[in-house]
């Protein structure tokens, strides 16, 4: 089975900035030059934006752009399913498999994509990541960069402006540098997974030989309603 470890780093670089957070960003890079020629090249400018700034600087970046006026969200059953009860069925399949693995999800949700990149360097089940790969993994970081365009920027300015926001981030009318973190990481999701396909009707995402109440949404909203009782869910 192939070795996933290196999306250790990437878990790295999409949580909250640490003291050496700059440092495991040109780790990163290093690694990418040698295996992935073409994500070196997508995360550069990222790199060198860590470089150029201070560590409170990046604290705020990283503040601004996924907790402050959120550019986009980093719960990935959140940005596959949006409000949707398949949504819950995730987030509990999710949390078995991290338990299973024994991943500390910390205060994040056990789909939130550091979490979810860090069972990779852990799960043993191919199956399991070969399909979380292209069911949610890649499509859910396609729908990340997307938020990150001009256009889908330019909207949500117009949007806050309309509620009479006082403060609109200086950082949403330019280009954001997490756009090149994420396109550096499709690039290598797409490359460890290019022959990977599944048929639309294996979908074990809600699969109720997993969870029989994941078609109940009565019973399926208490249990979610109880693993989210700690947690903020968007």
């Amino acid at each position: 089975m192939k070795k996933f470890n290196h999306y250790i780093v990437f878990a790295d670089l999409l949580r909250y900035p640490r003291e050496d957070y700059s440092e495991k960003a040109n780790t990163c890079m290093t690694m990418l030059k040698v295996q992935y020629p073409e994500a070196a090249l997508e995360i550069e400018p990222f790199v060198n934006y860590l470089s150029s700034h201070t560590q409170d600087e990046r604290e705020e970046f990283y503040t601004k752009t996924f907790d402050v006026q959120p550019i986009c969200y980093l719960d990935l059953g959140y940005v596959i399913f949006g409000e949707d009860y398949k949504r819950g069925a995730f987030l509990l399949h999710m949390q078995e498999e991290q338990l299973k693995e024994g991943n500390d999800c910390g205060t994040d949700l056990s789909d939130n994509i550091s979490n979810m990149l860090t069972l990779y360097a852990k799960s043993e089940n191919e199956s399991l990541l070969n399909e979380l790969a292209v069911k949610i993994l890649i499509p859910g970081v396609e729908k990340m960069i997307g938020e990150f365009k001009q256009a889908r920027v330019d909207l949500k300015v117009k949007v806050l402006k309309k509620l009479h926001k006082a403060i609109i981030q200086e950082d949403l009318n330019h280009g954001n540098v997490f756009m090149n973190l994420f396109s550096a990481l499709l690039v290598v999701l797409k490359k460890d997974f290019e022959n990977v396909n599944f048929s639309a009707v294996l979908d074990p995402v809600v699969d109720v030989a997993h969870h029989n109440t994941f078609f109940g949404k009565q019973t399926l909203n208490i249990e979610v309603n109880k693993l989210a009782s700690n947690y903020k869910l968007d």
